[in-house]
């Protein structure tokens, strides 16, 4: 019923009883401390913060206050990546042995006109289309086989289009011993959004942007599995946050998960 131009005055609002920080990851540690503090529970975009180091301090201020954080990797709850869980942790693929992952973007229209937004400004995002897309599909991953226990990796700028990185390459290994490899690329030639799990029965195959089917391999059978995604892509995270703080229920996503994935992010860019 009313809007405000001062964060602060909108958070002080006696009538907001839980803050949503939708701004660019500069001011993510801003906002949700500042929630906390006015004891709101706090939805926080991702990737979470520009950093781990962050991201702790955020949920220190949370639980120093009682509030619960919330990450919207929203992927978590829709169906066609619950499909993908519920087909892993069915046993279909064997033991999980391997991932790789590769995403491949042709250069945006406006960044060769050159760039100017913020999700290509380290300041703001944290790198560059690599933390605001890859988190996404670091996050699923480690959803899926559990905590990435270390990674590396090498990054360039090919394309010299904007001063963020454009071409990253990454190995990880799981908690479980899961081994993983990545190239993400954004002045490719060509598109490319795939993502491959390999077991000892067979693989599946899954794009996380596009809304490819999803590709199961088993005993030299295929099955192809086609779902759409809701109309409001994060109603279905944000109906589990809501029963989450109604204690009807567990959101997926939470601050200490989300964390994880930029303390992931963090190990590719500085080892």
């Amino acid at each position: 019923p009313r809007w405000y131009d001062d964060a602060a005055a909108l958070i002080a609002d006696k009538e907001v009883n839980a803050i949503y920080v939708a701004t660019p990851p500069s001011s993510h540690k801003k906002y949700t401390i500042a929630a906390a503090e006015a004891g709101k529970p706090v939805y926080v975009e991702k990737p979470m913060a520009l950093n781990y180091n962050e991201c702790q301090q955020m949920i220190k201020a949370c639980q120093h206050n009682n509030v619960p954080l919330f990450v919207a990797y929203y992927r978590r709850a829709l169906p066609r990546f619950l499909k993908i869980k519920s087909l892993l942790d069915s046993g279909y693929l064997g033991q999980i042995l391997a991932v790789n992952v590769r995403l491949f973007q042709k250069p945006k229209q406006k960044d060769l006109k050159g760039a100017d937004h913020w999700r290509v400004k380290p300041e703001i995002a944290g790198g560059g289309y690599f933390y605001d897309l890859a988190s996404h599909m670091l996050d699923l991953l480690q959803y899926y086989l559990g905590p990435i226990q270390s990674a590396s990796g090498y990054q360039s700028n090919s394309g010299q289009l904007y001063d963020a990185e454009d071409n990253v390459v990454a190995s990880f290994n799981f908690n479980n011993k899961v081994l993983g490899n990545g190239i993400w690329n954004f002045y490719s030639s060509r598109e490319v959004d795939e993502t491959e799990i390999l077991g000892t029965k067979g693989w599946l195959k899954y794009s996380t942007f596009k809304n490819n089917p999803i590709i199961l391999q088993t005993d030299g059978e295929k099955e192809l599995f086609e779902i759409d995604n809701p109309a409001h892509i994060q109603q279905p995270l944000i109906q589990a946050v809501v029963d989450d703080l109604l204690g009807k229920g567990t959101s997926p996503s939470t601050g200490r998960t989300g964390a994880l994935t930029n303390k992931v992010m963090d190990q590719i860019f500085n080892n």
